[in-house]
């Protein structure tokens, strides 16, 4: 039991902290094993010198094991894993000329100690005293800087690195240290036992080895030493039912494992009450900018010809601007610009084509994403990516070694006083008011955002990169978020925002930098930028040659066949749609139009059900269909032709669009599929070819032929002219209008809102979740709150 503990704390290092499986640790539990017994036995070597050259050999082999490891994830690690314990198993029985190969080596000698041998007693004293210095390293490793970086590496991969922790240098030492335990512990069986043969290390041995970790509670101090004693003891309690004691062993630890997925100590955790006083930053906490923020110097960060190109697509091509320390910039651009690949560039996620990114004299292109970050570059994602399991406090305390961690640091504690003063501070400057101890998983969306803020800001970064920070963000939380970035600005850190609230954009902002299909149209001062014609082309679109408006305006006074009233959605506790109301009348073509981030995506999604609104009703030809699911909607007459397509990629072009009347069948299929082909010529062509190999305007097409095949009493259409040519939109368009004109009933949802309204009937202007203006599509177009919707008011 004491030798499997001792295994089991190590794998729990590896298991528990960085989440990696291993399968293969009896090969390294081998190792150990006959290390000693060929040390001892064949060279004289001492007990006590052979145990740790045993551990030491473990770990090596560990840290080799792990460069190929490190490359795969999942079953394939594990994978891995099994494959090295077959190989130790295997060479251990064909280098008989050192181990005796099946035949094994016999009379290995116990332990002296003061010239005499160690009883069993002894060894078992031995053993305990092995598995208590296991469990107390596991304690101080677990609270030290490396425990915490492993954990955050586990639980946030990309935004680890983002913070400088070297992930190749963290997950190879967690592999050897978890193999040094499995050696030591081999080592001592190899006494304990006497004899070791291949047959000692069964494959079935690692099974229960991870069986341990699971059952006693990964991430568990004592979690192994409980793991063992079920996994050890059971057998032998129930050793009186012979042939059947499997069959009740693996029955009962498939109801511990069922009944307790965090193990058992997981599960006696959760029976003590919660803490019910609230660490909490104050006021006092707080402290000046100056003194809490440090001031880098000038160190700009320029950004010359910047290019990255995936297949024949180019995300960003030759990009070029300089953020200046002690500024906002931000880099703003329609949806599919290139603005995040562009923060991901030079952020080393991605590695560029061409050009060049500097902070300073250092130039950063090409380079490790922890190496880039180590220069002095932060940043926060549009997704928030916080250290789940750990906790506020610690995800602030992280970032405070500046990603670099000494095997000297594997004693220190993390949470020093100094540290957690510097963290309560920073979690005071941001504005977070909650508990410094509670789960980072448990937050609200607008905590999370204020933590992933100060963790960045804990880094001391010259230059902090903002991802869309106030996205779900409420008007007033907003307000809070432009002051504080204005702060950090002031306090001499440059920043570089990616933001699609114009408003916030426009009223912070020192230089702004626009990007349209991954090329920079423009940059200056917000006002200048907001009136520029090229700008104001990328997000509102121009006025094509489309069939336009119908020829004579829909009759009044028609029922709608699909309405919202008061229509609240969100995430979380964040919502994104607040109060909405829209109509849908039989025949019209009505486009709902706003910027990135407003909630027209989200709305589309809890139309078609595929997300369920927190308030509100939707109502499809006067019932109530707010509850159902998207499959039972699609039934009743809803198809969602979804953003980006998402046609089948490996099935033909006609079995995508059988397959869009699988739930609502017209009478006669093979017709409507011709009828489909005879609207899109281009899919006749391309009939028996792949969806997945068409071009992006003919998937465009397929998409929505999947969507009409149907007859759907309303097509939601969600950003049709994504990613799309100029000449390949106006043909989209001119189908478009010639659907409404035949009759067709469509929602459209576009970023292109000159195109939206060449063809619209009614529109809404939706803006932070709220409608904002309704109206014809004539008085849309005239209305300025399209234009400050979409590109923030003009400075006062």
């Amino acid at each position: 039991m004491g030798l499997t503990a001792i295994v089991g704390v190590g794998l729990n290092i590896l298991v528990g902290m960085t989440g990696q499986i291993s399968l293969g640790h009896v090969g390294f539990y081998a190792l150990g094993a006959y290390t000693v017994a060929i040390l001892t036995g064949q060279y004289g070597w001492s007990f006590w010198l052979a145990l740790p050259a045993a551990g030491l050999l473990s770990g090596a082999v560990g840290a080799l094991l792990s460069i190929p490891a490190l490359r795969v994830r999942g079953p394939y690690l594990a994978m891995i894993t099994i494959a090295f314990g077959f190989i130790v198993e295997q060479g251990a029985a064909e280098m008989d000329w050192l181990t005796n190969g099946w035949n094994g080596i016999m009379g290995i000698a116990p332990p002296r100690l003061l010239g005499e041998s160690l009883r069993p007693r002894g060894i078992a004293v031995l053993i305990l005293g092995l598995t208590v210095l296991s469990v107390l390293f596991y304690a101080m490793f677990s609270r030290s800087v490396w425990g915490h970086a492993l954990r955050a590496l586990r639980e946030a991969p990309i935004a680890s690195q983002s913070l400088g922790l070297d992930p190749v240098r963290l997950r190879v030492v967690a592999f050897a240290v978890s193999a040094v335990f499995a050696g030591v512990a081999g080592g001592v069986y190899a006494v304990l036992s006497a004899f070791v043969s291949p047959e000692s290390f069964p494959f079935f041995e690692s099974i229960l080895f991870l069986l341990v970790v699971m059952i006693g509670g990964v991430d568990r101090t004592l979690g192994p030493i409980f793991g063992a004693a079920v996994v050890v003891l059971l057998p032998e309690a129930f050793s009186w039912l012979a042939e059947y004691r499997l069959l009740f062993i693996g029955l009962l630890l498939l109801l511990v494992l069922t009944a307790a997925p965090s193990g058992i100590v997981g599960a006696a955790a959760r029976l003590i009450p919660p803490r019910k006083a609230r660490d909490v930053p104050t006021d006092a906490d707080a402290l000046p900018a100056g003194k809490l923020i440090r001031d880098p110097g000038p160190n700009p960060l320029v950004v010359e010809d910047l290019s990255i190109q995936f297949g024949g697509l180019k995300a960003v091509d030759g990009v070029r601007f300089t953020a200046q320390t002690g500024r906002v910039t931000s880099l703003i651009g329609p949806n599919g610009a290139g603005k995040t690949t562009a923060l991901n560039l030079i952020t080393g996620i991605y590695r560029p084509t061409r050009g060049s990114v500097r902070l300073g004299d250092a130039r950063l292109d090409g380079l490790a994403q922890h190496v880039v970050a180590r220069a002095g570059i932060a940043r926060t994602y549009q997704t928030t990516q916080l250290f789940q399991k750990l906790s506020v406090l610690e995800n602030v305390l992280v970032p405070m070694t500046g990603g670099r961690a000494g095997f000297g640091a594997i004693a220190a504690r993390l949470a020093s006083p100094e540290r957690i003063a510097r963290a309560r501070a920073l979690l005071a400057f941001v504005g977070y008011r909650g508990d410094l101890h509670a789960e980072a998983a448990s937050l609200a969306h607008v905590d999370r955002r204020l933590v992933e803020i100060a963790r960045a800001l804990a880094f001391d970064p010259a230059m902090l990169l903002l991802d869309e920070p106030a996205a779900g963000l409420s008007e007033e939380d907003t307000r809070t978020l432009a002051r504080t970035i204005q702060t950090i600005a002031e306090a001499g850190i440059g920043v570089l925002l990616i933001e699609h609230d114009m408003g916030l954009v426009m009223s912070i902002s020192d230089h702004v930098v626009v990007l349209d299909a991954g090329r920079l149209i423009a940059q200056g001062p917000p006002d200048m930028v907001r009136t520029d014609p090229k700008v104001r082309r990328a997000y509102l679109g121009e006025r094509a040659e489309t069939a336009g408006a119908r020829a004579a305006p829909r009759p009044p006074g028609i029922a709608p066949v699909l309405a919202t009233r008061g229509l609240r959605c969100g995430y979380g506790a964040a919502d994104v749609l607040r109060e909405v109301d829209l109509e849908v009348r039989r025949g019209e073509l009505v486009a709902v139009l706003g910027p990135n981030g407003a909630g027209k995506t989200t709305l589309m999604r809890a139309l078609a059900g595929l997300h369920r609104p927190v308030e509100g009703g939707i109502l499809l030809n006067g019932a109530d269909v707010s509850g159902h699911g998207a499959n039972r909607l699609a039934r009743q007459g809803l198809a969602l032709v979804p953003e980006g397509r998402q046609v089948f990629g490996d099935l033909s072009v006609i079995q995508n669009i059988r397959l869009g009347a699988y739930g609502r069948p017209p009478e006669d299929l093979d017709a409507a599929v011709e009828e489909m082909l005879d609207r899109y010529p281009r899919l006749r062509e391309r009939a028996e070819q792949r969806a997945g190999l068409l071009s992006g305007g003919e998937q465009q097409m397929l998409a929505i032929a999947r969507g009409l095949i149907s007859r759907p009493d309303v097509l939601l259409l969600d950003e049709p002219s994504l990613g799309l040519a100029p000449a390949i939109i106006r043909e989209l368009y001119d189908g478009l209008s010639d659907l409404r004109d035949a009759g067709a009933t469509i929602l459209l949802v576009d970023q292109m809102a000159d195109m939206a309204l060449s063809i619209a009937d009614h529109a809404y202007v939706l803006a932070d979740g709220r409608i904002v203006s309704a109206g014809t599509a004539a008085a849309i177009r005239s209305d300025r709150t399209l234009d400050e919707a979409y590109l923030g008011a003009a400075a006062s």
